[in-house]
């Protein structure tokens, strides 16, 4: 099992952001960051960089009780998602897996919660 999930989708790049945002709205996700990787790279070292996303999405309810199972667990929230452009119009996209993330947290409580965040995310790439 990896650390991430992941799918490579035909579209514009902004098309499948957008769907992305949705598909995590109906699996009850926000996001919360949005890190423009080929922007940052541009303004701080002066780079060309294909474009390439960080989402952060967060499930209000999960996050609740996973903070409420261990006080730490807020240094690996919230999920991320990658969107990044291998040529144009071909879009991978990878979620994590909190699944395996989680293993490095001793907490069963933590881990069932983790799998049922996985099934969401992991729902958002097989629907893509």
């Amino acid at each position: 099992m990896t650390y991430y999930y992941t799918t490579i989708v035909t579209g514009d790049f902004e098309d499948v952001e957008a769907k992305i945002v949705e598909l995590l709205k109906k699996e009850g996700f926000g996001v919360l960051t949005q890190i423009d990787i080929q922007q940052t790279l541009k303004k701080k070292l002066n780079v060309d960089f294909k474009k390439y996303k960080i989402l952060g999405a967060c499930n209000p309810s999960f996050a609740y009780k996973a903070l409420q199972t261990e006080n730490k667990i807020g240094t690996m929230l919230p999920c991320n998602i990658i969107i990044q452009e291998l040529s144009p119009n071909n879009i991978e996209v990878s979620a994590i897996n909190p699944l395996i993330s989680m293993q490095a947290v001793s907490n069963e409580a933590l881990s069932t919660l983790a799998g049922e965040v996985s099934s969401k995310l992991e729902n958002v790439i097989n629907n893509l």
